[in-house]
């Protein structure tokens, strides 16, 4: 349990009661805002006692661990929210905030939607909330330029215990003679848009900001209602409960912090003890305490008012999807269902609209792009550092706006998404979201969740290809109902994912598994990796083409190999009879190792069907150890198709 010191604000509309009252240590003459609970930039708290007291709030949710902020945070960016006391001697500047996507375009910082709780009040105390009417665009801006604003915001007089919650573009302003509490997004974004022509301490008029004010404001009257009941305040960024103890009839409360969410404790009024994992601490009114997501158990005796903030579970979200490949990139939007929204394709860079391959560009999987020694780099793979390395940042900067316009498009919200996960292929590092290498497209050591996080402040989670297919067949498509599941993609290479008690698989390596890259035949065929006799080397799709094309002098698609096999030709009958001998080979090692429930096909390849599966499940019951004693998996076909990949980067979130 952390007691928190604010940072302190002096803004000329301030008073001197938060010194006075509340004991707030501060040398100013104006003391306006104490930002309680922050680790925004701008101001952040400060711990006072235990192993961290001299720390900011930020430095020890870095030390400890986000796991100190819960479960349902993990959605966020960054500390999700701000708590202020805001005493205003004088009235506000008349104002608006912007949403998360108007703010993340032009500001780089979230938006922000609050409440007030009015901690006191005067007498004749009121505050701006919303237009009395409807208004144009025109007129509002007519009415800046006039001076004639006031005329038409709805002055609504307060008193002390009133809540009001202001949704981002909502006009509004606190008036004088007013004392709050303040929950917020954690942003420091404020478009002033009328200000009584008062100068600030440069003797200049503080600056406005007319024309964000008049692209974010909702010109329509508020309804105030009380539909957080039971709560003081519920949205997707905070929820806020009200504490109450008068020190006689109820003189103690208990509650408790589980894993979902941290709690904030704001005292209002009162005095007395928090009690936290054996710790006990004093409280005092203005005081602010943060107890750490899964303390448990908490006692709060004394008398008090306080607020109890906290973070919930988010309503309806959507988790972005992308998978990335040589062929271009497809983008996601994945309900709570594991459902497809919508989606959208783009090209990848260096192919063109039509598809066809960037000249010079290796096919993946072709003889060119083999790489004849192991450990020697594919020549004309840019070397780190190199000029080259700019088209990845290209790509990603194209993937980032896609998927701003795909939201734009579906009229989704950046703060209704907790996420977005990212398959591609090659080598990742999960834990730093970089792609090391990837042969397939080209990219050496790129920073992708940090690249694409300049587009998408959300978490971003990365992981190969597919590990992603594999694990959105795991949960929507052909294993839904399996935890243990193996998926190989036949495809122009030979991807491999790993599902185990419904998890990627991929050992404590940076590499993962890589189930295309064991050798079946010693000193066989030249692979992509640099090796040689990979099961890829003989079971992709371009390996099944050359050997089609040794076997007739004549170059096919796989689809025209197996239709004329299976029309009587003996020469290519041999090639798919050898193809499907070979890929039994690496299924069967995979299976006496892993022992999954399901073994899932998929890739181009995989649509052979029963071609493929009645052999190969023949050669299971053969081949593998125990044999029908053993508890054979399945084997079966992928059922989402091209959906897969993305569904599956969608559930790393």
């Amino acid at each position: 349990m952390l007691k928190l010191r604010p940072s302190c604000k002096d803004y000329i509309w301030g008073g001197r009661r938060l010194v006075e009252e509340y004991g707030k240590e501060y040398d100013g003459d104006i003391l306006a805002e104490t930002w309680e609970l922050s680790c925004h930039p701008d101001g952040p708290s400060t711990i006072v006692n235990g192993v961290y007291a001299g720390k900011t709030l930020k430095q020890y949710i870095e030390e400890a661990g986000k796991e100190v902020l819960g479960s349902h945070c993990r959605r966020f960016k960054d500390f999700p929210i701000l708590i202020k006391f805001i005493d205003a001697r004088d009235n506000l500047s008349i104002q608006v905030h912007p949403d998360n996507r108007y703010a993340l375009k032009n500001e780089g910082q979230y938006g922000k939607t609050e409440m007030w709780y009015v901690v006191d009040a005067g007498k004749e105390a009121f505050l701006y909330y919303g237009f009395q009417k409807e208004i144009s665009k025109e007129e509002f801006a007519g009415r800046i330029e006039e001076d004639t604003l006031l005329e038409v915001l709805n002055a609504v007089p307060v008193h002390k215990g009133d809540v009001l919650f202001i949704e981002s573009g909502t006009i509004h302003a606190i008036g004088k003679d007013i004392l709050i509490a303040e929950i917020q997004q954690n942003s420091n974004v404020t478009y002033r848009v009328y200000d009584y022509g008062r100068v600030g301490k440069d003797g200049k008029k503080r600056d406005l900001h007319i024309e964000k004010a008049l692209a974010v404001t909702n010109r329509v009257p508020i309804i105030r209602d009380n539909g957080s009941y039971p709560h003081v305040a519920d949205c997707d960024y905070f929820t806020v409960d009200k504490l109450n103890l008068d020190g006689r009839f109820m003189k103690r409360m208990e509650g408790n912090v589980s894993d979902e969410s941290f709690a904030s404790i704001l005292i209002l009024d009162g005095e007395g003890t928090i009690t936290s994992g054996g710790v006990t601490l004093a409280y005092r009114k203005g005081e602010s305490f943060f107890l750490p997501a899964g303390s448990g158990i908490y006692q709060v005796e004394g008398s008090c008012d306080a607020l109890v903030t906290t973070i919930r579970k988010k309503a309806a979200p959507v988790r972005i999807g992308i998978d990335i490949s040589s062929a271009g990139t497809k983008i996601g939007l994945v309900d709570i269902h594991q459902k497809l929204i919508a989606e959208a394709v783009l090209p990848m860079e260096g192919v063109s609209e039509s598809g066809n391959r960037r000249k010079g560009v290796p096919e993946p999987g072709s003889l060119e792009a083999v790489v004849p020694e192991p450990g020697n780099r594919r020549k004309g793979v840019p070397e780190p550092g190199s000029l080259e390395e700019a088209a990845p940042e290209m790509i990603i900067q194209r993937i980032g706006r896609r998927t701003l316009a795909l939201l734009e498009e579906q009229g989704i919200a950046m703060d209704q998404c907790v996420g977005a996960g990212i398959g591609v292929p090659g080598t990742v590092d999960r834990r730093n979201g970089v792609v090391r290498y990837s042969n397939n497209i080209r990219w050496n050591q790129v920073p992708l969740a940090r690249l694409l996080g300049a587009y998408l402040p959300l978490p971003i989670r990365v992981a190969n290809d597919a590990d992603c297919a594999a694990l959105g067949e795991a949960v929507a498509g052909a294993g839904r109902e399996c935890r243990d599941v193996i998926m190989l993609t036949l495809g122009m290479g030979v991807g491999g994912g790993i599902i185990l008690d419904g998890e990627i698989y991929e050992g404590r390596g940076i590499g993962g598994s890589e189930l295309g890259h064991m050798v079946i035949i010693e000193n066989g065929e030249p692979c992509t990796c640099g090796r040689r006799g990979c099961l890829e080397a003989y079971v992709s799709a371009a390996a099944l083409r050359r050997d089609a094309r040794r076997a007739v002098g004549r170059e096919l698609t796989p689809e025209e190999i197996f239709a004329e096999a299976g029309r009587g030709d003996e020469k290519l009958k041999e090639v798919t009879d050898r193809y499907i001998r070979r890929l039994g080979i690496g299924i069967v090692n995979i299976v006496n190792i892993f022992r999954p429930q399901l073994v899932i096909l998929g890739g181009a390849l995989s649509t052979q069907g029963a071609a493929l599966l009645e052999p190969l499940s023949r050669m299971m019951q053969e081949g593998c150890f125990g044999g029908m004693d053993g508890e054979l998996p399945e084997i079966t076909t992928a059922s989402l198709g091209d959906k897969a990949g993305m569904i599956g980067a969608a559930s790393l979130i």
